[in-house]
């Protein structure tokens, strides 16, 4: 399958590393580095799986990640006697620091720039002047296909969905795929006129391979792109609905 989506609504493996320490609650200035490298892992893994054309950063992010948990990991040496004064300050040394630092200041400017945004919004809303019809010069805004859900937070569910499957993938002969992208968006279409909504995780309940379950992804996100249906979760960690639009 040589089809590729790319994203352009990843802002980095800090905002990647951001949303981990957020949706867990963790503590930034004390990050159990073993879980969330386990996650930001996962992470990366469905990205590839979607074949995902996932920036160099993120990798050397991986890296350092897995780095700083082998430092914390493995046992450090006995100092020499006369190393001993030297080492003191070594040995309070904590390898997440720099991390952690790199996290609170992108997260310092990430809200900032945030309210600088609804600060712009809200002075675009203020007139000088007498209020003229401009509607002449608007220009449509698009909807917004997610409510209350990230990429991140459909990444997660594509990454449980094929976890949760157990798969009856072909070792010898090579198999022709049963569906292809544009036949799988009308079935969740006609599903859909039915139905009106469908759970995100019912959308894989059939599938028997792993191609079934990315095309089924790759076909929600292309029907999100075209303004065909909408996610909505409704409370955090609840399953995403899909819903058609009118």
């Amino acid at each position: 399958m040589e089809y590729q989506l790319h994203l352009d609504a990843f802002a980095g493996p800090l905002d990647l590393l951001l949303h981990l320490i957020e949706k867990n609650e963790l503590d930034i200035h004390d990050i159990p580095i073993a879980q969330v490298t386990e996650q930001y892992l996962q992470y990366l893994r469905a990205m590839q799986e979607l074949q995902l054309d996932v920036a160099s950063e993120f990798l050397v992010m991986a890296a350092t990640l897995l780095e700083i948990k082998s430092s914390i990991l493995l046992p450090r040496p006995a100092p020499a006697s006369f190393e001993l004064s030297l080492d003191l300050d070594m040995e309070d040394y904590d390898p997440r620091t720099e991390l952690m630092e790199r996290i609170l200041e992108y997260k310092k400017y990430k809200y900032l720039a945030q309210h600088l945004k609804e600060r712009e919004v809200h002075r675009s809303h203020i007139f000088s002047r007498t209020p003229e019809d401009l509607t002449v010069f608007a220009q449509a805004n698009d909807s917004n296909p997610v409510t209350n859900v990230t990429l991140f937070d459909l990444l997660s569910a594509f990454q449980k969905a094929l976890d949760q499957i157990s798969f009856e993938e072909p070792h010898v002969e090579m198999e022709r795929d049963e569906i292809s992208l544009t036949e799988r968006m009308f079935e969740i279409r006609m599903v859909l006129q039915q139905a009106r909504s469908v759970r995100f995780s019912e959308l894989f309940a059939d599938a028997k391979r792993r191609t079934q379950v990315v095309v089924t992804f790759l076909a929600l996100l292309e029907l999100m792109k075209n303004k065909h249906v909408v996610c909505v979760q409704q409370r955090l960690f609840d399953d995403i609905e899909i819903q058609a639009v009118n």
